[in-house]
């Protein structure tokens, strides 16, 4: 466990917290100081919701540990159970309450409860949240399908009443990346297919929910880093198989409907029409023309990372120069994918090193977390976010899926429009010049005069001013932020011709220029320098 003041994951409680808020009538009792209940937070604040998470902490303080803290724990469960009523009991630790070791899953076991209790042992100090959330779905799928009262043979008698087969979905839950929107489309794709959606777990199920999972044909694994446990569990347990693709982004959608079609034996032929998506018809379009080759750098869990990597170089003509993930459960498929790119995957967990990644390949696009919209902006480099974790902006209340053909729609408009105004930027400073452009030859049309006035007292300011004022450099690091300032100075003539390069590559050109300038002793930068910069970095 490192201490910084970012991180992509919170710590595996956090991922059991994700799977009880999802569900409906579960209960999680956490054993955990007064401190870690920050977590509340994550659900209300980001994603919204208008109830505080299922989960109560024992919230021990410092002059408890000189006592019997078990009790504690019995005490807290007990008062839980008693309180809410839930249909499962969900009783795990924080990473604090870990080096205490009460073992508060065997406490609740030993209290003999009308209801299963599910202990959760998730080590703290060497995993991560998305690897609590599989686990503690995998703990709860497979307790609840161990009762008396779950068999396969119920899962037989059940098949021969149905007319379609059915479909469990796995892996979505709260705090995850636009899962609600994805069940939505997804759940519209498998009807077109003639397919029942059984169960949806984690989010919104309850446990008679998951008590019905092996009633389905088969499984979608639609979050890997989430899903994939339980459903390699339900195969073994039940004989289900499940899917390997995840449908996000067209060719992905299309390979998803053919692996059903082969899990299935339906004829999907009529459902797999592109014109259900604009990003073919885009792709294939004039304007497309301006995007490709773009360079993108992206970074997120591994299931959105691999998706937008195959997105970015198979559909949209990008040029990935980096791909990268934060989840080490798929660090072996990114390494996979990244090779085929001819790149070297980026797998860590430290933001600053994909700050410094980020800074070294100069993309002209950033696909990455909140965490990277934050850097790309320093950089003056666009970015849209594709991964957890998120800001609440990324929670938009509008319908906005992932997955499927409606998921491209929306992933085009995100990726895109973030470069289209960079050009449309660029294009206005090209021809600012140009008499229709002129301040002076074409003021505003709401009120002239007033605009021309408005226009002349921002054109005071002399250019040679402009060029005096310093540069001032953000340097992060694990120990300190500090400033640093450079003198380096650029011409009128200079800064004029730097703002004929696009919008969203200036900054890069203004870095290496100084940086170039630096080097070789050049100052003030003139436009001769500007353009030695650019041959020295186009060798």
């Amino acid at each position: 466990m490192e201490l910084a003041l970012w991180t992509y994951e919170g710590p595996p409680h956090i991922g059991a917290m994700r799977v009880a808020t999802s569900m409906t009538d579960v209960h999680l009792v956490l054993h955990a100081p007064q401190g870690d209940t920050y977590a509340d937070l994550l659900f209300t604040m980001i994603e919204r919701q208008g109830k505080r998470p299922p989960v109560t902490y024992t919230t021990f303080q410092a002059k408890d540990l000189g006592g019997d803290t078990a009790d504690l724990v019995k005490a807290t469960i007990s008062a839980a159970h008693d309180r809410f009523k839930p249909n499962a009991l969900l009783v795990g630790e924080s990473c604090t309450a870990e080096l205490i070791q009460d073992q508060p899953g065997s406490l609740a076991k030993g209290m003999n409860f009308s209801v299963p209790v599910v202990p959760l042992e998730l080590p703290a100090y060497s995993k991560k949240e998305n690897w609590g959330a599989s686990e503690t779905l995998y703990y709860v799928v497979r307790t609840l399908l161990s009762q008396p009262n779950v068999s396969v043979a119920d899962e037989v008698s059940n098949d021969a009443t149905k007319n379609r087969p059915s479909a469990n979905i796995i892996g979505p839950s709260s705090l995850g990346f636009r899962c609600r929107d994805d069940v939505t489309e997804l759940t519209r794709l498998l009807n077109s297919l003639g397919i029942d959606v059984n169960v949806v777990a984690p989010l919104n199920a309850s446990v008679a929910d998951i008590k019905k999972i092996p009633q389905a044909d088969f499984n979608i694994s639609l979050y890997p880093e989430v899903s994939k446990t339980t459903c390699t569990w339900l195969q073994k347990a039940f004989g289900q198989p499940f899917t390997k693709v995840v449908p996000i982004g067209i060719s992905a959608t299309l390979a998803f409907i053919e692996e059903i079609e082969a899990l299935t034996g339906i004829d999907a032929g009529a459902v797999k029409n592109l014109e259900n998506s604009r990003l073919p018809w885009y792709s294939r379009s004039v304007d497309s023309t301006y995007l490709t080759g773009k360079r993108v750098f992206i970074f997120g869990d591994g299931t959105h990372a691999l998706a937008a990597a195959r997105i970015a170089k198979e559909e949209l003509g990008f040029d990935v120069v980096g791909l990268g993930t934060f989840s080490r459960e798929m660090a072996r498929d990114v390494r996979a994918f990244a090779q085929e790119l001819g790149i070297e995957a980026l797998i860590t967990n430290d933001y600053l090193t994909v700050e410094e990644h980020i800074q070294q390949l100069n993309p002209e696009l950033v696909l990455g977390t909140q965490m990277e919209r934050h850097i790309a902006k320093r950089l003056g480099v666009p970015c849209a976010v594709i991964s957890t974790p998120i800001h609440v902006q990324d929670v938009p209340a509008r319908y906005s899926p992932q997955v499927g053909f409606e998921g491209a729609n929306v992933i085009f408009d995100s990726w895109v429009h973030p470069l289209l105004m960079g050009l449309e930027e660029h294009l206005l400073h090209m021809f600012r010049d140009d008499f229709e452009f002129n301040d002076n030859a074409a003021p505003s049309h709401l009120h002239g005069s007033e605009g021309a006035t408005h226009n002349e007292a921002l054109s005071e300011k002399s250019v040679v001013e402009t060029a005096a004022e310093t540069t001032s450099i953000t340097v992060e690091n694990h120990e300190s932020i500090a400033t640093v300032t450079t003198d380096t100075a650029w011409t009128p003539d200079a800064e004029q011709e730097l703002k004929k390069i696009p919008f969203f590559v200036r900054g890069k050109a203004r870095r290496n220029t100084e940086s170039f300038a630096k080097d070789y002793g050049h100052n003030p930068i003139t436009v001769d320098t500007l353009y030695e910069a650019k041959a020295f970095y186009a060798r």
